[in-house]
């Protein structure tokens, strides 16, 4: 097929058209937000990230210029358990029965283990989770997978939350970190009751398992990592920013695609209004 030069240098010519300028405009503003937080969002989370940001703008145009751009969102994949059951040890009964649910803060929180390979060793890191926000009440990373890193898990909780805790219940797995003596102490401790699922029965940790599962593909397998981890210290580090980001910016689709620390602002505000005011003598 012959092109007419005068054709070819029109079109080469031509000026932009507002689609393609606006299209220049928002690439780099969403690339911003995509990198903003840990390159992890897909065309969803990007889209309503945007228009948090101001920008009025449509999912699918979101999605368009995604692929212009060449950046997706992380997709998260099988997940390993690293808790093992002792079976010599007593264990506490299933307050919870898969029903991972919660009507305000402090009243049902999760936890599980998981593990990072890193040159100098395995780090493990332990997540306490607060049902009703998808909160991060309390976290430890270490060299070694002893009760005494869920303890510091749950010191951690302990001093975010309060001191005392009446009417908590904290889930689990049948690990042995979770059923020996130091841990059913220290929950009481704070008022909170232990709650173990089926021994060897994923679904009965399913939300500590899911905050794991995405805490590897969108930290320590994400497109963001630095590399390959040298060291627990690396780990523990990235950790801590990546909570701050869990738990003040990363939308959550469970709370209507907000943060955990915006989900529970609106909650203790509403309750403020709810309360009848004292009146003045």
């Amino acid at each position: 097929m012959t092109i007419a030069p005068s054709s070819y240098y029109a079109v080469k010519t031509r000026p932009p058209s507002a689609r393609q300028q606006r299209d220049e405009q928002l690439i780099p503003q969403l690339r911003a937000l995509w990198q903003g937080n840990y390159r992890v969002y897909g065309a969803r989370k990007l889209w309503k990230a945007a228009r948090r940001a101001g920008h009025d703008i449509g999912r699918d145009q979101v999605a368009r210029l995604m692929r212009a751009a060449g950046i997706q969102g992380v997709r998260r994949g099988r997940q390993i358990r690293t808790t093992r059951p002792d079976p010599a040890a007593p264990r506490h009964p299933d307050l919870v029965k898969r029903n991972f649910t919660a009507k305000e803060p402090n009243q049902l929180w999760v936890t599980d283990l998981t593990y990072v390979p890193t040159w100098s060793g395995v780090a493990y890191v332990c997540f306490i989770v607060d049902v009703y926000s998808r909160m991060i009440v309390g976290w430890r990373v270490a060299g070694h997978m002893r009760t005494e890193m869920v303890l510091d898990a749950i010191e951690m909780a302990r001093w975010s939350r309060g001191t005392r805790i009446d009417g908590l219940r904290c889930h689990s797995d049948a690990g042995s970190q979770f059923t020996s003596i130091r841990y059913g102490e220290r929950l009481a401790e704070i008022g909170a009751t232990p709650s173990i699922g089926t021994v060897g029965d994923s679904f009965d940790n399913a939300l500590a398992e899911t905050v794991n599962g995405y805490y590897k593909a969108e930290l320590i397998y994400g497109p963001g990592r630095p590399g390959p981890w040298r060291t627990v210290e690396d780990v523990e580090l990235a950790t801590l920013g990546w909570v701050h980001w869990h738990n003040t910016a990363r939308l959550h689709g469970y709370l209507g695609d907000l943060p955990p620390a915006e989900y529970e602002a609106t909650f203790y505000a509403t309750k403020r209004t709810d309360q009848p005011l004292a009146g003045i003598q």
